[in-house]
């Protein structure tokens, strides 16, 4: 497993089901890549409007959209993107791969990030939100379809430009990004999820949670703190 290379592009597109799902690690690395002077946005499909269970989705998901585009500013992003599918049902599809080659179009990046799509989460096999699984599947996807101009003719011009596709999460990681000296970015940008971590209903440390898990991965790449992904060319 080696580092991300960070030399070869300057442009890159995070692609997410919910509002909080980035802040959960990756923005961390979206930290660092912003301090260098690269072009970060999100796109995220849902409004996160069923997230909150002691709050009616009406309500939510204009409060969620604005935590995330606070936590977002935190980490240097300023374009962010909701596509407004429902929040707990998000299926694969013509539509959402419609709609995020549509984004991707629009942003016309060189790297996409997204998140874990595989059935299981972490070292216990919790059930991977669905999701989760279908946002991240359709990325892969749709990557290809933006470069495809006689797919989704009314989503703007083809773009065949992105490389890569990162994922986080992912059980096989084969990239890391040392985040020692932006984990303290990434907690900020959690916490600015308030609304959601006080719905949780539990005692949560966003700096604790942060630290342990990218203190974890950090012992595999030789750093202090890092954030792992898996790597897809797009074809």
């Amino acid at each position: 497993m080696g580092p991300v290379p960070e030399n070869d592009w300057q442009r890159a597109v995070a692609v997410v089901a919910h509002p909080d799902d980035l802040e959960y690690g990756a923005a961390s690395a979206v930290a660092r890549w912003t301090s260098q002077g690269k072009e970060i946005s999100y796109v995220l499909v849902t409004d996160g409007e069923a997230g909150i269970d002691g709050m009616a989705p009406d309500e939510a998901g204009p409060l969620r959209q604005e935590e995330e585009r606070r936590s977002a500013a935190v980490v240097g992003v300023h374009r962010v993107e909701f596509l407004g599918h429902p929040d707990g049902m998000v299926e694969t599809g013509v539509a959402l791969r419609r709609d995020i080659a549509g984004a991707l179009r629009r942003a016309r990046p060189d790297i996409v990030i997204t998140m874990n799509f595989d059935l299981t989460w972490g070292d216990e096999g919790a059930i991977n939100h669905a999701d989760h699984r279908a946002t991240g599947i359709s990325v892969l996807d749709a990557s290809r379809d933006a470069a495809n101009r006689w797919l989704f003719t009314g989503e703007g011009e083809p773009w065949d430009g992105i490389r890569y596709i990162y994922v986080f999460g992912a059980a096989a990681p084969t990239h890391f990004v040392d985040v020692t000296t932006t984990i303290d970015a990434g907690v900020a940008s959690l916490r600015e999820h308030k609304a959601y971590i006080d719905g949780l209903g539990r005692e949560f440390d966003p700096d604790e949670f942060l630290r342990n898990m990218a203190g974890f991965a950090g012992t595999t790449a030789g750093c202090e703190y890092a954030v792992n992904f898996q790597r897809f060319t797009a074809g």
